[in-house]
């Protein structure tokens, strides 16, 4: 399997934090955020439109700059 980019590791690793901090379940950020690729999003094998990214960061209640910090 090839090399996940580390900017996708980054801000995957930024919403799995974010989103259990917020306590919710990877089901239900998805629901909030309207997206059926979460999962692929915090693995780091889904490259997310930036549209996306601001959606989540939106349902978790969070600026894009926030979401995305040291990616």
């Amino acid at each position: 399997m090839p090399e996940r980019p580390r900017p996708l590791r980054l801000l995957g690793l930024n919403v799995r934090q974010r989103r259990e901090a917020a306590d919710l379940t990877q089901e239900k950020l998805a629901e909030k955020a309207d997206l059926t690729y979460l999962s692929g999003i915090e693995r780091g094998t889904r490259n997310a439109t930036i549209l996306s990214v601001n959606r989540v960061a939106k349902a978790l209640k969070l600026s894009l700059a926030d979401l995305v910090e040291g990616v």
